[in-house]
């Protein structure tokens, strides 16, 4: 939770945005990826070529990549009407940090439906 804090004030006032690693609904570890958008500061795009790496490092025995996540700089931490326009509404998790704070999503058929979190101890 801390590094996905540390990712959104470090990118502030741009959107930052990365890759959710672990299995099942247990994120083990993040992937900070490039913002390619060409308005990062309003919107975000993962680098795809990062996406390509994460989901071969996947197949060879890494940790699964269960979601994505970036921040709303100006905004809440919820999905916007632009996240709801390009969810895949594949169950992916979404991260989404805003004012400090953290929110987690799952993207389904029927949009994006809140999920309750526990931080486990290191």
């Amino acid at each position: 939770m801390e590094r996905l804090l540390e990712e959104a004030a470090s990118a502030h006032p741009q959107e930052c945005c990365g890759i959710l690693l672990g299995a099942d609904d247990t994120i083990k570890a993040i992937r900070p990826t490039t913002n390619v958008h060409p308005a990062p500061d309003r919107h975000f795009e993962i680098d795809p070529q990062a996406l390509v790496d994460a989901h071969r490092a996947a197949r060879s025995g890494g940790p699964s990549v269960i979601g994505y996540y970036h921040s709303h700089p100006n905004g809440r931490a919820e999905p916007s009407a632009t996240d709801r326009q390009q969810s895949a509404g594949d169950g992916a998790i979404w991260a989404i940090i805003a004012a400090e704070r953290i929110t987690l999503w799952r993207s389904g058929d029927a949009g994006f439906e809140a999920l309750p979190y526990v931080v486990a101890p290191r």
